[in-house]
């Protein structure tokens, strides 16, 4: 019988997020604040061999799901390469990527391939002045045909991502809707969340609340929702079917309402901090004691410390120096 990692509240800790780098290319407002991040020298990233010891040690102790975030991955070097390595772990069952598609049309094929079996893609408009202001000049042509390049390659669910922002793209909820219906894929609306410099500055100037985005879709589908349950992958996202349909709509509602009782995650950044919620500073340094010559006992050891310490919930929108610090480029959301 495997080992499980359980927290202080009774949560099983089953699912890695692991940052590949801190960089990107796009510039998101939310994400990346006036004047960017400084980047961590490349140097200090783990290497694909340590990153990969460090997710079997996390897969020894009963993590069975692997998503791979950045910044953007895509753009670090050989990344399918890593894939291939973590898909041969013994007990990772999922391994997933979160991307901003920009690169998707060229290696959807090979990730697929090397063992990535569901994507999911920030998609917050399908104006293009809109996008370009969004991202600091990105290409929405390209990410759309990085979506329809994961679709053709038989990833499974392709998930879009719209951060709701009032005042910028609240008004193309149905618009969205419409879009990913047609292509088959699910569609995440998500509230802007006060992480970084970034997010606590726009967040409560753009803040629109998921049962608002509820109620418009109901209107525009002429049909209930039918809540889902026990979706796969389904994370901090409330679910739900259009009259039963196949396309799954759901909600990620930070702020509205929390959604920490059932965390079964953590996260690994690029330079190896384990990250145990993201609206609370702490962080284990498994990065700095791999490269000090921790061998695995004391690495088990440290995540085994850390997983005790989880915290119950994030606090975000209640203040405190509890509320984020680091940006949300350096941590993979």
């Amino acid at each position: 019988m495997r080992e499980s990692l359980i927290d202080p509240f009774g949560r099983r800790i089953d699912y890695l997020r692991v940052s590949v780098t801190d960089r990107c290319n796009y510039r998101c407002f939310y994400c990346i604040p006036p004047g960017g991040v400084e980047a961590a020298a490349r140097s200090e990233f783990l290497s694909y061999e340590e990153l990969s010891r460090l997710i079997g040690l996390f897969a020894g102790l009963g993590v069975s799901k692997v998503r791979f975030t950045g910044g953007e991955p895509l753009i670090r070097r050989d990344m399918v390469e890593l894939v291939r390595q973590v898909a041969g772990l013994p007990g990772v069952r999922d391994l997933s990527l979160s991307t901003n598609a920009h690169l998707l049309e060229r290696f959807a094929g090979d990730l697929y391939r090397a063992g990535i079996q569901r994507v999911n893609i920030s998609l917050d408009t399908l104006d293009h002045a809109t996008f370009a202001r969004i991202t600091g000049g990105g290409d929405l042509e390209q990410v759309l045909r990085g979506i329809d390049a994961a679709l053709q390659a038989g990833m499974q669910p392709v998930k879009l991502n719209m951060v709701i922002m009032k005042g910028l793209n609240e008004h193309e909820i149905e618009r969205m809707l419409d879009f990913a219906l047609g292509r088959g894929a699910d569609l995440r609306f998500i509230e802007t969340m006060p992480v970084g410099r970034a997010g606590r500055q726009g967040s409560a100037a753009h803040y629109y609340p998921a049962d608002k985005v509820l109620e418009r879709i109901r209107d525009h589908c002429g049909k209930d929702l039918v809540p889902v349950k026990g979706s796969r992958g389904a994370g901090p996202a409330s679910y739900y079917q259009i009259g039963g349909g196949p396309v799954r709509i759901g909600v990620i509602s930070a702020i509205s309402r929390h959604f920490c009782k059932g965390c079964n995650r953590v996260r690994l950044t690029a330079r190896g901090d384990l990250v145990l919620c993201l609206g609370q500073e702490d962080t284990v340094p498994l990065g700095h004691g791999l490269r000090d010559g921790w061998n695995d006992e004391e690495l088990v050891q440290k995540i085994r410390e850390a997983i005790a310490r989880k915290p119950e919930r994030h606090q975000f929108g209640e203040g405190g120096d509890q509320v984020r610090f680091r940006d949300m480029s350096t941590i993979g959301g």
